[in-house]
């Protein structure tokens, strides 16, 4: 089981990376992200989908028509950890 990110660690992490936000209680990461057509946002979520499915680890996330929504949180332990923040590297590389 993970353990949750303290308040400095979700800091750092917040700091790396780029355009997700942490809700005010430092337990979810959150971003938007928009492409020109519904095929290139589909397209995105089927390699999150890899990578998430891989890291058994997997997004809240939402879809209309080229925008896709993703919060990340590892619910078993009510916020953050390490697996949340290597997702939301995983994600913004391939973004």
């Amino acid at each position: 089981m993970s353990q949750r990110l303290s308040a400095a660690e979700v800091e750092t992490a917040k700091s790396k990376l780029e355009g997700w936000t942490v809700d005010a209680e430092g337990k979810t990461l959150s971003r938007s992200f928009t492409f020109k057509t519904f095929t290139e946002a589909f397209g995105f979520m089927a390699q999150v989908a890899l990578f998430a499915e891989k890291a058994e680890h997997h997004p809240d996330w939402s879809n209309s028509y080229n925008k896709v929504e993703i919060t990340l949180s590892t619910h078993d332990v009510g916020g953050l950890t390490q697996k949340d923040v290597d997702l939301a590297e995983k994600i913004g590389a391939i973004a």
